[in-house]
């Protein structure tokens, strides 16, 4: 949601901090904050002002009206505070129909003052701008100031000013006071606008001769411009409304919903209720809500809440198990049910959000059962028919009573069924998968000719565009065009969504589009490139352009532009956008874009003529023409809800989600959509439905239309209005969601942020009963819509104002390799295999062990080490020997040859990578890399049952050195001390060390001839390390030779020394040496005999 309430101290803080004005603001952050952990003498300590002056003090909790209702204390000392609080902390009290524990207050100076002193100040926001009201007469008495306030709109994007302040607000104003008035209000406006204020007021304003004094403040702010105002706002706590506590659980649900790029939203309404939710959309939940409390279930409806935007299994598996924990926490006696819902999904997996769902029910199996939980399940869109499996499959498996619909069963049919309503009929179990997708039989490769006559708003000449915006000949606002979409219509979609973009194109193909509708992509993030993608079974290539504005000069036919840029960039893309007069409809699909941005858009729009369709959402669809990105779901739905060629029903809806399921229910029961579009969940939706409803009125193709409205606005009064003018004459069937707001106690935001009545008139059972009356045809529920439509359609059908056309089958489109695997229809043999690593899921996962048990659990390097090479949990003392051994190898001087290597290629000007390369490539046989062969050696030796003076003579007359026998520098009586650290630890903590005690007794033999034929490091660590992999009790004797076999050992040495040659690059580069060249006097020149004499 955008506007978000906050509390009266916040609003001060902000004003206090950051308003720019030359009145003087006196009581600057004079305020007290009291709970019931409050200790008064620390209170006193810290604001001194407390025992020197009078006080008033509030309730600081988003309630209205607090003196009329005898909650402000006045005129009161610091001990009569006291006194007053003990009567009202932590007590009940009740405001309108909410019951709520008082538990927070705020203290503040007292300020005596008279009656004629009293102002009263708001501003707000509404599509047009802001509007600055002002009342020379304020307080507790001030009464209906919508009558009586005077009132200034600034327009979006421009200023305000004095002169302006007090030529439309200050006439009533004592004159001695008006410069003060004016100051404060324009500082006032411009920190409103600042701090993306939504909503700001203060009653009353006091002015007095020393200044202004804000007693009381009410304020609203745009939570989705926190990206902006971060570092002024600071870490804002959003109240929940008087009369609903704010549970940890709804915390920690924002707080994933914070982190994801999807939407989880949860609202504790009665935590003792039995009727629980789970529904996917925020279109979707307010009408499973409203179903709930037609069908008497609103005292027993336990929370509200909604997912959506393609979470993640682990996302949602998180939001599944926050319901479930919280469900089962309290018995009701007549058990509880538990309704996971939602419309026909457009782009969201349903398979993979529904695993997320079981997981969370396997893990609450026990109580589940326990509390006599039914579950009742609805669900389209892609792959759903594998999420109902599996959902099926965990009620059998659980015992717990699960009873599953698909898109045959109307949506909130399962309500119903939940609340004893209706009976839960048997169906036949659905498909298991979705393959709805076949190959073209003809073996054409050209399109196929269309399935169906075309709608009649494309009677124009092929390759002609559709109709753009004409300018006004008065110098206005241009007018935009009627028809948006036409067969021709190309696209530029911003952002890199090959998925989309694919979809669009199959949507195309199956609609026998001659070619597809988009022509190119924009993604600043890279350079200008082709990407490739499906046109039928052949594949096309698209380009991607770095700028808007190469991609508008080389596509010129192009005017549509689908923004999928983030909330952050989508503002600034959109505005670019429209600086080429090409563009006439602009779809804006992210959420969360700052209001006051969004209305800049719209401005900028109306200027230029360019239709906007969301922000927030999916966009739209025109049936056998084009579809904006994932509109109408995968391919199966555009087949299902026969997308592919014109009906004769438009529609327009806010919700994306539930423009899907409108298309199921309009291909169900009339002859289909002709066109259909999401306006968008905000507030203020870049078109509304009247935009859209009078194209519709002016476009013959179109024979009846359908409206799903929303709670919050007022813009369906405007289709009742173009009723009753016969603006309108075609029949409209509209419904308005969210009746059930009027039924709960506090206040609740729903999923879409304009989903929310500020006033009587913006409530859907108002706007319902005025479209009735309008001459609308409006149902008695959501759950009757689609009789309503079928019953006009019906009846437009008997006049002979529809004639159904005889339905051809569309083409066919080959499925996606990766979306057939997805679905289990195919199998292909792997280019390769892994055992070790896992990186697909929520967490990474080393050979089985999640990384955040790696951590837990303390293993360190080498017990990671042990997971990704041998694939095994070791003992500690095998990780502490593997760490050893890496820090023993990790360097041994420069003149190696390995290091050597290192340095001159550092020194030649070369890469890390490049340097470290060199100094690798010289390890071998020579130079390190006799761990695996000193190992093999004398495994051998020893596993053969040869005496280790055997040994050694076999290898003298085999005329083969012994590998890891042998030292430049150390000795016998010079030993290595990194061989004695080694020994030390083995002897102490090794099992057993038959190997390494064999070598040692072959280095008695060795040494006695040489003293510099010792065991050295190398032949050390390969010995043990076998004695490790035989004897700590996690390898068969195969498998520790198997390790020995393929080289595990040589890359102890490898790792190691990689951190002494990357020491060596580091070391060289920091002491900045330049390119080496070998000394002559280093080199013996030996010429060839011959030329020497």
């Amino acid at each position: 949601m955008s506007a978000k309430a906050i509390s009266e101290q916040t609003g001060k803080e902000f004003l206090y901090k950051y308003i720019c004005t030359s009145a003087a603001v006196q009581n600057r952050f004079r305020f007290a904050q009291v709970t019931a952990e409050t200790d008064f003498d620390r209170l006193a300590q810290d604001h001194p002002w407390l025992l020197t002056e009078k006080l008033v003090v509030k309730p600081d909790q988003l309630i209205k009206r607090r003196g009329k209702l005898g909650l402000v204390g006045v005129n009161l000392d610091l001990n009569g505070v006291k006194d007053w609080l003990k009567l009202r902390l932590q007590k009940e009290t009740t405001v309108g129909k909410a019951k709520g524990i008082l538990k927070n207050f705020l203290i503040e100076p007292f300020v005596p003052h008279k009656q004629e002193e009293e102002f009263y100040v708001c501003i707000y926001a509404t599509r047009e701008g802001d509007y600055v009201l002002f009342h020379h007469e304020g307080g507790v008495d001030v009464g209906d100031v919508d009558a009586k306030a005077q009132k200034l709109l600034i327009g979006v994007d421009e200023k305000i000013s004095e002169e302006s302040v007090k030529k439309a607000l200050l006439t009533h104003a004592a004159k001695d006071k008006k410069d003060v008035l004016a100051s404060f209000i324009v500082g006032l406006f411009k920190l409103y606008e600042d701090m993306f204020f939504t909503y700001l007021e203060i009653n009353p304003l006091v002015v007095l001769k020393d200044g202004v004094y804000v007693l009381d403040m009410a304020a609203k702010i745009d939570a989705t411009a926190d990206y902006i105002c971060k570092a002024k706002w600071g870490d804002i706590e959003f109240p929940p409304p008087f009369g609903r506590e704010a549970y940890p659980e709804e915390a920690y649900i924002a707080d994933l919903d914070a982190k994801s790029g999807a939407s989880l939203k949860l609202t504790l309404l009665n935590p003792k209720g039995r009727i629980w939710t789970m529904v996917a959309g925020g279109g979707a939940s307010v009408v499973y809500s409203d179903t709930i409390c037609d069908l008497g279930g609103v005292d027993e409806l336990a929370n509200y809440g909604e997912y959506s935007g393609a979470p993640s299994e682990q996302q949602t598996y998180d939001y599944a198990k926050t319901i479930l924990s919280l469900m089962t926490r309290e018995k009701h006696k007549d058990g509880k049910v538990l309704i996971i819902g939602g419309s026909i999904a457009n782009f969201t997996n349903v398979a993979a959000t529904f695993k997320g769902i079981v997981r969370a029910i396997k893990d609450y199996q026990e109580p589940l059962t326990e509390h006599g939980v039914q579950i009742f399940v609805r669900r389209g869109g892609p792959n759903y028919q594998e999420g109902l499996r599996v959902m099926g499959e965990v009620g059998k498996t659980t015992g717990i009573p699960i009873h599953v619909f698909g898109t045959e069963t109307h949506m909130t049919a399962i309500v119903g069924m939940a609340l004893g309503h209706r009976p839960i009929p048997n169906l036949p179990p659905v498909a298991a998968h979705t393959a709805n997708f076949l190959l073209n039989t003809s073996g054409a490769s050209s399109t196929p000719a269309s399935s169906r006559t075309s709608s009649f708003s494309e009677s124009q000449a092929k390759g002609v565009a559709a109709p753009s915006a004409v300018k006004s000949k008065m110098g206005g606002p241009v007018a935009k065009a009627t028809t948006l979409f036409s067969k021709q219509t190309k696209s530029i979609v911003w952002g890199m969504q090959t998925r989309a973009v694919q979809g669009m194109m199959d949507f195309d193909y199956v609609c026998s589009r001659s070619e597809p509708s988009v022509a190119a992509m924009v993604y600043p993030f890279t350079g200008d490139h082709k990407q490739k993608f499906y046109w039928g079974h052949k594949e096309i290539l698209v380009p991607v352009y770095k700028n808007m504005s190469d991609a508008m000069k080389k596509h010129p036919d192009v005017d549509v532009l689908i923004n999928f840029a983030s909330l952050r960039s989508a503002y600034d893309s959109t505005m670019e956008t429209m600086q080429y007069p090409q563009i006439h409809t602009i779809a804006i699909i992210a959420e969360g874009i700052p209001e006051a941005h969004t209305r800049k858009i719209i401005k900028a729009a109306d200027e230029k003529g360019v239709t906007i369709i969301g922000p927030a959402t999916v966009g739209g669809i025109k049936p056998g023409c084009f579809k904006i990105g994932n509109t109408g779901g995968m391919l199966d739905n555009i087949l299902a809800s026969k997308l592919y060629r014109p009906g004769s029903v438009a529609y327009v809806s806010r919700s994306g989600g539930m423009s899907n399921e409108l298309n199921n229910i309009i291909s169900r029961t009339t002859d289909g959509v002709f066109e259909g579009v999401a306006i968008g969940g905000d507030r203020y939706p870049g078109s509304v439905f009247t935009d859209h409803v009078l194209r519709y009125q002016d476009t013959p193709g179109v024979k009846m239309i359908v409206v799903l409205g929303e709670i919050g606005g007022t813009e369906e009064y405007k289709i009742c209005q173009a009723i009753k003018q016969g603006r309108i004459t075609k029949p409209v069937v509209c419904w308005c969601i969210g009746t059930c707001a009027t039924m709960f106690a506090s206040e609740v935001q729903f999923g879409h942020a304009g989903a929310c009545a500020n006033q009587a008139s913006e409530t859907a059972v108002a706007k319902n009963k005025a479209l009735k009356e309008a001459g609308a045809f409006v149902p008695k529920s959501f759950d009757e819509l689609g009789e309503a439509i079928k019953s006009v359609y019906d009846d437009l059908v008997a006049k002979g104002v529809i004639a159904p056309a005889e339905e051809v089958p569309p083409p066919t489109v080959p499925m996606d390799y990766s979306w057939a695997r997805e679905l289990g229809l195919i199998r292909k043999p792997a280019s390769f295999m892994t055992s070790i690593c896992d990186e697909r899921g929520q967490e990474l996962i080393y050979a089985g062990m999640p990384i955040t048990e790696v951590f837990k659990s303390e293993i360190g390097l080498g017990g990671t080490l042990g997971l990704l090479w041998f694939q095994r949990r070791l003992p500690r003392y095998a990780c502490q020997f593997i760490e050893m051994c890496l820090m023993v190898t990790a360097d041994h001087g420069p003149a190696v040859s390995g290091a050597h290597n290192t340095i001159v290629c550092a020194r030649a000007g070369k890469d890390l990578i490049s340097s470290l390369t060199s100094g690798l490539l010289t390890i071998g046989d020579r130079f390190g890399g006799a761990l695996d062969a000193a190992a093999k050696q004398f495994s051998k030796a020893f596993d053969s049952g040869m005496l280790p003076m055997e040994f050694v003579n076999k290898m003298k007359k085999d005329g083969k050195l012994i590998m890891g026998i042998g030292h430049r520098v150390k000795s016998i009586n010079n030993p290595d001390m990194r061989v004695q650290i080694l020994k030390d630890f083995v002897k102490q903590h090794f099992p057993s060390t038959q190997l390494l005690d064999y070598a040692l007794d072959v280095e008695k033999i060795t040494t006695s001839k040489k003293p510099n034929l010792i065991l050295n490091v190398d032949g050390f660590i390969g010995v043990a390390f076998v004695d490790l992999l035989r004897t700590c009790g996690g390898f068969t004797r195969d498998e520790a030779d198997e390790f020995v076999e393929i080289g595990a050992l040589n890359g102890i040495f490898v790792l190691g020394r990689s951190m002494g040659f990357i020491g060596h690059y580091l070391d060289q580069k920091r002491l900045k040496q330049g390119l080496y060249r070998h000394p002559w006097d280093d080199i013996s020149y030996v010429l060839p005999e011959h030329m020497s004499m």
